[in-house]
């Protein structure tokens, strides 16, 4: 699961954020909760829309792929 939740923020994820010099690293998946952890960098660290990011980019496009993945938070 972990390999794959990666190569989604990698290929579809990462690009959009690079390109508003941001950036996201995968933390963990909780297969429990279906919780991932993820890490803001770049401008996306410090930035007031992030939460935003989080849940209408990055959860978004996770749980349209893996319906196990229930949440997305920052670390």
């Amino acid at each position: 699961m972990q390999e794959k939740i990666q190569a989604i923020i990698e290929e579809k994820i990462r690009p959009y954020l690079e390109a508003d010099g941001g950036g996201i690293e995968f933390v963990s998946f909780d297969e429990a909760t279906g919780e991932v952890r993820v890490r803001l960098k770049g401008a996306c660290a410090g930035c007031p829309g992030a939460r935003m990011t989080l849940s209408m980019g990055v959860e978004a496009a996770l749980k349209e792929e893996l319906p196990q993945v229930k949440s997305v938070v920052a670390v």
